[in-house]
């Protein structure tokens, strides 16, 4: 399978997505010391969460509009 530039712009976009996440739910282990979660760090969590979703959304919502008028 080749992999051409729409496919590599889509890997990118989404890996660079999850990274935040990433980033996001070390920042919240960090800040609220890992061992246990306080109430706040909860709710940082669930928001992190739904941010996380929200950004998937806009990511492939952006993606589908963003092709070409070839596709």
């Amino acid at each position: 399978m080749e992999i051409d530039a729409e496919l590599r712009r889509q890997i990118t976009v989404s890996l660079l997505a999850a990274a935040v996440f990433v980033a996001g739910l070390v920042a919240i282990g960090v800040t609220f010391d890992g061992s246990s979660l306080p109430e706040s760090g909860a709710i940082a969590l669930v928001g992190l969460l739904t941010g996380f979703v929200l950004l998937m959304a806009l990511v492939g919502a952006y993606l589908i509009r963003s092709k070409g008028p070839d596709a």
